[in-house]
């Protein structure tokens, strides 16, 4: 690849066999020559079917199942094909509402035909390379797009809004060059990805068998130099651990960058651990010295186990460990060991196989201090406890490196969109 500058419709970063091919045109989604517009028809959740006969797409899944190229479908319906709205390989979908407007700029290209797609989705039906066009839409225009939809609680694009989004665009070779290197390496962080899967899973069964199931007191797997020591003990968290509290935290002390606390609250937690972290580091928020006073908080110690206390977050069982001192805010709660009962790495490896949801009540789900201390968990010697441990925490690490090598490599994906695409702003200039 090569650079050019000062032309304003070619990328900073353009295919050698182009250097010399004319600028990108610039062309309406809703121009006649660019293609049609559609809008898929409804299936609810109620439609989907295992046993279905036609595979279906709704607009919730570009959130969760799909990327920029859809070339597998996961779900069926039985609906009557001439109730449906069915594919043509090559549309571009685009949800029709989500909940903010960065849900909403979420484009996927659908690489067969034949399949059903739901009502709330817009279907660009171009005469272009769908693929090329999902990227774009994906990139430089993901943020055009969030601009021109509509909705406070709901937002929504309407195919009027999305007809008059300018796309730019190289020639049909081109288009296909630049898909092609943006799927090769979608399709190894998919591959990545899917290492990353079966090292969980992995770790799920280490956690299964080096704990005593329920009604056991001895793990299925024991190191050979305890298997003839004692069975681990049944005790309540209060004799092995201490549940420290959160603190509340007034909007007009976040929002700081710097200082000598992380403030972690929920988010912080689960962006640790979908980053594959053990232990915590980084934080939206910090406070110094004189705004702890002011809030009447206190530092946890490092090592502490923190995790959601209250709300939808319980179910998703997320634990870290912090790494220096810190503050949690009040949805959040800290279990730190008691020297010569428990190590703190344990107490983490244990939390994760504690269930909260199963011990919170009320509408909204959530336990406080003396349900947690009342929790009974299994626990032999400190020996035995480093032992486990040891032998988590290095399949640990194995995780937290392959889910950098994810991270990177979509990093270099975003920066890589950055360059082959032409930078909106020189375009407006």
């Amino acid at each position: 690849m090569s650079e050019k500058v000062g032309q304003t419709l070619v990328p900073k970063l353009r295919f050698p066999e182009f250097e010399n091919e004319p600028e990108w045109q610039e062309q309406r989604i809703g121009d006649e020559d660019f293609g049609e517009l559609f809008k898929g028809k409804g299936i609810s959740k109620a439609d989907i079917d295992p046993s279905g006969l036609t595979p279906c797409i709704r607009y919730g899944q570009l959130y969760t199942d799909y990327g920029e190229v859809i070339s597998k479908v996961s779900s069926k319906t039985n609906i009557d094909s001439d109730k449906l709205f069915l594919s043509e390989k090559s549309d571009v979908i685009i949800p029709a509402s989500g909940e903010t407007q960065e849900d909403i700029s979420t484009a996927s290209c659908v690489m067969l035909d034949g399949v059903a797609l739901g009502g709330d989705l817009n279907v660009i039906r171009s005469n272009h390379n769908g693929v090329f066009v999902s990227y774009a839409l994906n990139g430089p225009q993901k943020q055009a797009i969030s601009k021109i939809a509509q909705g406070n609680a709901v937002v929504h694009l309407y195919q009027k809004q999305l007809a008059k989004l300018k796309l730019q665009l190289p020639g049909e070779p081109e288009q296909q060059k630049i898909a092609d290197c943006l799927s090769s390496i979608d399709i190894l962080i998919a591959l990545k990805e899917q290492k990353l899967e079966a090292l969980q899973d992995h770790k799920k069964g280490l956690l299964q068998k080096l704990f005593p199931a329920q009604g056991e007191t001895v793990p299925e797997y024991r190191f050979p130099e305890f298997r003839d020591t004692a069975d681990w003990g049944v005790k309540p968290l209060s004799k092995v651990a201490k549940v420290l509290p959160g603190f509340g935290f007034p909007r007009e002390y976040q929002g700081r960058t710097e200082g000598k606390y992380s403030f972690y609250k929920v988010s912080d937690i689960s962006t640790a651990v979908l980053d594959g972290h053990v232990s915590i580091s980084d934080s939206a928020n910090y406070i110094d010295e004189p705004t702890l006073n002011i809030l009447g908080a206190k530092a946890l110690p490092s090592g502490t186990t923190i995790f959601a206390k209250i709300g939808e977050a319980i179910r998703l069982n997320r634990r870290v460990m912090t790494s220096q001192p810190s503050i949690i805010d009040n949805n959040v709660a800290g279990l730190k060991r008691i020297k010569g009962e428990a190590t703190d790495l344990f107490l983490y490896y244990t939390l994760l196989k504690i269930q909260l949801a199963e011990y919170s009540g009320g509408a909204v789900p959530s336990v406080n201090k003396s349900t947690i201390e009342s929790i009974l968990a299994l626990f032999p010697c400190i020996d035995e406890q480093n032992r486990v441990t040891d032998c988590l925490a290095s399949l640990d690490m194995i995780l937290q490196n392959q889910s950098a090598k994810i991270v990177a490599l979509k990093n270099h994906k975003k920066g890589l969109m950055q360059q082959l695409f032409p930078s909106l702003d020189e375009v407006k200039a």
